[in-house]
């Protein structure tokens, strides 16, 4: 039998992982990286629970002089000579931020122990000028420069980013304290912040104008996260145990995990990346399941959207520059920038011509949490009716019965709040849209043929469903256009049994009225 491994599910202390013999795949040579770059000030923005927080850990004890902590690691044999340095590192993801006093709260608790060690005493009401001498204190008591590490430096903007007084009031807190780094640039070694996202009205991007921003750097793509040669050789044991709880081979079980929670690409070259959080805890629990939606706040996404008003289906398919990717404003927000950073959306493909990245949805589990979030928000029914009929939906398509499956998506209509206006064909399309991501199938929109684009395309193992839908206009022409664009004409040689379906959706009943069914 295999010996278990220890995962470090929650566990973000460097530390406690080495010495509890936790499995620790090795990133540390990042941190030579970073040591023969020579810049002073990095910048990294990951999505929630990309292990974000260890990197900062394994910095702190790396230039706190733990050399034991490294042993056998890639940094254990580089060229360094292990000398100590003062490390002030400053949390800001342990709360939620729903009071305006808790950033006071936090640092001040913070700064009174740094006060403390270093001996500095209390100088004054404001945190921005206690910062700036905790900073030039530990320097002179030392005599080694400092290293500030902020971990999360967005956590108070990011949950606010739909209440604007709280968000200013957060901002503005942050905004004082941060260009301590500039003033106090000869007190410094290194300033390491990493978020989620890059608020362009934040004065630490705009002061630091020798900012290293690694966030979209090919040297940086896989910082955090779990690259497919690290699953492969750090994971075995577990893969092994995904395979036999489903009574599948190894292959399969790491098509299992590449499906659900690889996808993720931070640049132009970079490789593709798991999801650490999600990888870990399925091999942990020999389980495949939903894990990374149940760990944020996906409402304020949700929110942001619904205030836009976007198609999501081509939003969900979309090209972008990388200045559009990084800030983001409160007053003026970019849903693309904003899906991307909170994690929703990642690169898939980048024109070197047009200098455009084309941006997708990771992987199954962030589709299924997604649209999960979404679907109260567009579709106003009962969960309890809901839950029933999309489990019967993708029952029926499974097993080859689409008029009883159109017959439950009809149900699922009728069952809408009349509160939850369908005026227009764009809110329409979102909803059918949401439904069909959300049952659990092979599904893809707007797909390109020769002739035109498939509305909705649904695989199973024996069925191949073609969807063409129509607002205010019969399924009759609908199910021409699919006859007449020959949109099946891809699966000719497909052995599967295919279904073309035309769908009328009325304004006036905002229901869907009429269906046709072809079955070639």
């Amino acid at each position: 039998m295999e010996k278990r491994v220890k995962y470090p599910i929650g566990e973000q202390d460097f530390k406690k992982i080495r010495e509890q013999n936790l499995l620790y795949i090795d990133k540390t040579r990042f941190i030579t990286t970073i040591l023969n770059e020579g810049s002073m000030y990095y910048f990294l923005a990951r999505p929630r629970r990309f292990g974000k927080s260890l990197f900062l850990s394994t910095l702190q004890y790396f230039f706190e002089g733990r050399r034991e902590l490294f042993k056998g690691l890639c940094i254990d044999s580089a060229d360094w000579n292990w000398e100590t340095y003062p490390v002030l590192r400053l949390d800001l993801n342990r709360e939620r931020y729903a009071a305006p006093e808790l950033p006071d709260n936090i640092l001040d608790n913070v700064f009174r122990k740094w006060e403390e060690e270093y001996g500095t005493g209390y100088v004054a009401e404001d945190l921005s000028s206690r910062f700036a001498n905790i900073i030039e204190g530990a320097h002179r008591k030392t005599g080694k420069q400092v290293v500030v590490l902020v971990d999360e430096y967005d956590k108070p903007l990011v949950g606010n980013m739909n209440k604007e007084d709280n968000f200013e009031h957060y901002r503005t807190k942050l905004a004082a304290l941060y260009p301590n780094f500039k003033s106090s640039a000869e007190h410094l070694r290194l300033v390491f912040l990493t978020g989620v996202s890059r608020f362009s009205r934040l004065s630490v991007f705009s002061d630091l104008n020798n900012l290293n921003d690694i966030t979209f750097d090919d040297k940086f793509a896989d910082i955090c996260g779990i690259n497919f040669d690290e699953l492969r050789t750090h994971c075995r044991i577990g893969i092994n145990g995904i395979a036999e709880k489903y009574g599948i081979n190894y292959s399969e079980a790491l098509d299992e995990l590449k499906r659900n929670y690889d996808g993720y690409r931070f640049s132009e070259e970079g490789e593709e990346i798991y999801n650490p959080w999600s990888v870990l805890n399925a091999l942990d629990k020999s389980k495949i399941q939903y894990y990374w939606n149940e760990t944020g706040l996906p409402t304020v996404i949700a929110e942001s959207l619904k205030r836009i008003n976007v198609n999501l289906e081509e939003f969900f398919d979309s090209t972008c520059s990388e200045e559009d990717l990084k800030g983001l404003d409160l007053l003026n927000p970019n849903p693309t920038a904003l899906l991307f950073q909170t994690g929703y959306l990642t690169i898939k493909g980048y024109d070197r011509e047009s200098e455009t990245y084309q941006l997708g949805i990771p992987n199954k589990e962030v589709k299924r949490g997604l649209y999960r979030t979404l679907i109260p928000f567009y579709v106003s029914t009962k969960p309890y009716t809901s839950n029933i009929l999309v489990d019967r939906i993708s029952r029926n398509f499974i097993l080859g019965e689409p008029e009883k499956a159109m017959k439950a998506i009809q149900a699922y209509f009728a069952g809408i709040d009349y509160a939850m206006k369908m005026e227009n064909e764009n809110k329409f399309h979102n909803a059918f849209f949401l439904l069909i991501g959300f049952i659990g199938l092979n599904t893809s929109t707007e797909t390109h043929t020769s002739q035109g684009r498939i509305d909705i395309e649904i695989l199973t193992s024996k069925f191949i469903y073609i969807i063409e839908l129509k607002y205010d206009h019969s399924a009759e022409e609908a199910l021409c256009q699919i006859q007449e664009k020959n949109y099946s004409r891809k699966y000719q040689t497909d052995t599967r049994q295919i279904f073309e379906i035309g769908v009328e959706f009325s304004s006036k009943t905002r229901c869907i009225e009429n269906w046709i069914i072809h079955k070639l």
